[in-house]
């Protein structure tokens, strides 16, 4: 038998008995209803494109859980001959195994994607297809290397991202869970940006500094925020929870919860912080000028 065969099979394994391990109480609990879903429409998928099933087959259905699957679909798109696929499968799968929350932290993603994006009606389709979902599980394997104080291959991994996906995520910046970013195109996050829980952006988003200062120097984006295709969020500033950036804004100066700014400089045109919909959810770009 080959030795890269070998060594897959090696890997497989492991990787099949750490999840053992970590999946037994949960088991007792039910299944993962997030991993059905996408198991059952990659079976229906199959049946309706012939030509895809040895590609599904591969990445879906013969793997035992949404962490391995995400494991291989990412291996295989970041790989490459200075840096094998199989060599990327061992350290993304130690990361999926070893750190629970990049699991459930996708499985948050998946669902943002399907109820925010009006395109995306099946679970299978972020998880097989679309680079914002999978720039943002790379990252947080990057940010799980930069914990283990293993920078240089997380920069490594940063890079190819921003090669594969043109979305560049500085490991060390910290995102929360179901997040959305849609199409993914010229993204861009800067090392020490915070991101919360339930943000959506679209292309050509930059979350970055003011010039060469070190520390502290990126936006910290609050909760259920929309930031508008094509605006940049320069310097270490707020964005508050439920706020909205309209589309080609460039932010400057923090901007309270609830609030909504456009423009360049931006400027707030609405604040309202009681508001039933944040923008996160219902994704209205559309909003008044200064």
């Amino acid at each position: 038998m080959p030795q890269q065969q070998q060594s897959h099979i090696h890997i497989m394994q492991s990787a099949k008995d750490k999840l053992d391990k970590k999946k037994a109480s949960t088991e007792k609990a039910g299944q993962d209803p997030i991993w059905e879903r996408i198991k059952a429409e990659a079976v229906a998928a199959s049946e309706s494109e012939p030509a895809l099933s040895s590609f599904i087959y591969n990445i879906v259905l013969m793997h035992g859980s949404l962490e391995i699957a995400l494991a291989h679909m990412l291996a295989t798109r970041l790989g490459n001959e200075a840096f094998p696929s199989i060599t990327m499968l061992d350290i993304i799968q130690d990361a999926m195994l070893s750190e629970p929350s990049i699991g459930e932290c996708a499985r948050a993603d998946i669902l943002a994607i399907v109820d925010r994006d009006p395109a995306v009606t099946e679970y299978l389709t972020p998880f097989l297809y679309q680079k914002g979902f999978h720039a943002i599980q790379g990252y947080r394997v990057g940010h799980w290397l930069c914990q283990n104080s293993r920078f240089q291959t997380a920069l490594y991994l940063q890079s190819r991202m921003s090669a594969i996906f043109s979305v560049d995520i500085h490991p060390m910046a910290k995102i929360g869970k179901g997040i959305m970013i849609d199409h993914a195109h010229s993204i861009v996050i800067g090392e020490t940006a915070v991101v919360g829980d339930n943000v959506s952006m679209l292309h050509s988003v930059t979350l970055g500094g003011t010039g060469k200062d070190k520390g502290d120097r990126h936006p910290k984006v609050g909760n259920n925020v929309l930031i508008g295709a094509g605006a940049k969020i320069l310097g270490n500033i707020k964005i508050g929870d439920n706020s909205r950036v309209g589309a080609g804004s460039v932010v400057l100066k923090s901007v309270p919860s609830g609030c909504t700014v456009v423009g360049v400089p931006a400027k707030t045109v609405k604040c309202d912080d009681t508001q039933e919909d944040c923008p996160c959810w219902s994704m209205n770009q559309i909003v008044p000028q200064p």
